[in-house]
């Protein structure tokens, strides 16, 4: 009996941690619905060099994270690795975090592949974050980056 209830405990733990996790990217992530890139597939941005659509018949769901995929060998790469495709600052505009450190909307079709890691830009026809953070890369990337951490903390 007590093996059973120190069984119990310990999956009860595990699961609290998981939901821990769960919640706390839920609550910072930009999600549409629960949905992540605005149901874009973000193993296509590193496949194809371009945002493609995803589907809802290859939804995955990344600790409280819904992601769509394009196709079945998209889900199946992203469910072995998923920390690789996923956009840095939970979806967020990149710009922004580092810049000013809020959170503010993307253009799922404006982004930039650096070093193995997917970033994400807001874009309207008057104001292209990518341009400024392009001029300012290694400053405004070191600055997203504790921003975003400190989010965690």
């Amino acid at each position: 009996m007590k093996k059973i209830i120190i069984a119990l405990f310990t999956v009860g733990i595990s699961i609290g941690i998981s939901n821990g996790q769960s919640n706390i990217r839920t609550k910072h992530f930009n999600l549409e619905n629960g949905i992540g890139i605005q149901g874009y597939d973000p193993v296509a941005y590193f496949k194809e060099n371009k945002a493609v659509k995803g589907k809802k018949e290859f939804a995955v769901n990344a600790e409280g994270v819904i992601y769509y995929f394009s196709s079945a060998e998209n889900k199946n790469l992203f469910q072995k690795d998923n920390m690789k495709y996923e956009p840095q600052y939970g979806g967020w505009c990149a710009y922004a975090m580092g810049a000013v450190n809020e959170k503010v909307a993307i253009d799922p079709e404006t982004f930039k592949i650096s070093d193995g890691k997917l970033y994400l830009f807001y874009h309207t026809w008057i104001n292209n974050t990518l341009t400024k953070w392009n001029s300012d890369e290694t400053n405004l990337k070191t600055k997203a980056n504790k921003n975003w951490q400190d989010l965690f903390h």
